[in-house]
């Protein structure tokens, strides 16, 4: 096992009715801005609990945060927390809206070109001053209401920010809220739960023993739960143990001490950003052809992932490992996920700009050991098609 330091401060406050703790832990005398994404909370009644549960606080609201939300949609809201005098955020939304909300309690008080803090470490690094965060999660998948991270699109590309000043202080987890998303929503979320797992077990052996078995387990859950909670999306028991398991493939504590390839998020961002494919479908699109490209590196663990998730294990290693890729290509095409590139009206005249991208934002040495080359995502996007 690698060293590490693992810290988490977030509260989870997770059940049926939990949105009324807002009352219990926001300050009395905070100015809330609330944030969301494109008023389904309005619709489906989650805006009305929130703000009962805020009670004589004063509060002012932000919307419009979008899917994969953009620098120039969430740079709108500091002028807001600076007319208004906002002391406290507080997130009602999922992955988008938290990581919008976390970038902007980061620009709030930073000083130089708030630009900066998508493409300069050092930049964010220098922040010593953030307004606090809280989250009421309505879509559950990034994991994004119990880390540190936050992914943040400018111009033509994804770009990762990540600050200890941006952990929420607590999130709610309520998962009844989450009964009203649609089937996709739902499917993507599983799908990158899944894909955040994955990316930091199957890599190479490490003897991080507990994170292993702690990895095996969220994936055997989602793929137990995954089609019943879209069949049945109000059985609580099913929708919960979705909601929990997105929570924890990456609040840090899977990924402790481990190596981790994050292969498929690099360039399936680009995929969202040059073509507006769902973050959930370009995962889905891209992992098994990054595990069949990339089967000799991945061989051990690739094994086990074959026999403890999946409980194959053939005479012949080779056969375990193709027929544990296809089990999970088939998983993600069982909740509705198509996973070609062809299913998305892309064909091999697109790879270059793909490629292109990929250069363009530093992209050219992935994987848990840093030697996946451009060419080696050539064969990657060529064997997805």
């Amino acid at each position: 096992m690698q060293n590490f330091e693992f810290y988490n401060p977030t509260k989870i406050i997770f059940g049926k009715d939990t949105v009324n703790e807002l009352d219990q832990q926001i300050p009395k005398e905070a100015k809330v801005l609330i944030l969301y994404g494109g008023g389904s909370i309005k619709k489906y009644g989650t805006y009305e609990k929130v703000t009962k549960a805020l009670g004589n606080r004063q509060y002012v609201e932000f919307g419009g945060i979008e899917p994969n939300p953009k620098y120039e949609t969430v740079i709108k809201a500091v002028d807001v927390i600076k007319n208004e005098n906002i002391d406290f955020l507080l997130a009602v939304g999922g992955g988008s809206v938290i990581d919008g909300t976390k970038f902007i309690n980061l620009a709030a008080h930073f000083e130089g070109d708030t630009k900066d803090l998508l493409i300069y470490i050092d930049a964010v690094d220098s922040v010593t001053k953030a307004l606090p965060i809280g989250t009421v999660l309505t879509l559950p998948a990034t994991g994004s209401e119990m880390n540190r991270g936050a992914i943040i699109s400018f111009k033509d590309g994804k770009y990762p920010v990540f600050s200890n000043l941006s952990f929420p202080q607590f999130s709610i987890l309520d998962p009844t809220v989450t009964y009203s998303l649609p089937d996709t929503q739902v499917a993507n979320g599983i799908v990158d739960a899944f894909i955040h797992t994955v990316e930091q077990y199957v890599t190479y052996p490490s003897g991080a023993k507990f994170q292993d078995r702690a990895a095996e387990g969220i994936l055997q859950t989602l793929i137990e739960i995954g089609p019943k909670t879209l069949e049945n999306p109000t059985d609580y028991e099913m929708r919960a143990n979705f909601v929990w398991s997105a929570t924890m493939a990456l609040n840090g504590l899977i990924g402790s001490g481990v190596p981790q390839d994050w292969t498929t998020h690099a360039i399936g961002h680009e995929l969202t950003a040059l073509y507006g494919i769902d973050h959930g479908k370009t995962l889905a699109i891209l992992q098994p052809s990054i595990w069949t490209i990339r089967k000799k590196q991945k061989w051990d663990k690739l094994l086990q992932y074959a026999d403890r998730v999946w409980h194959i294990k053939e005479a012949d290693e080779e056969t375990t490992i193709d027929l544990a890729i296809e089990a999970t290509r088939n998983f993600f095409e069982s909740l509705g996920i198509k996973t070609r590139l062809s299913d998305y009206n892309l064909s091999e005249s697109h790879i270059e700009e793909i490629l292109s991208n990929l250069e363009k934002h530093g992209q050219m040495a992935l994987s848990e050991t840093g030697d996946l080359t451009i060419e080696d995502s050539r064969s990657i996007l060529e064997n997805a098609l």
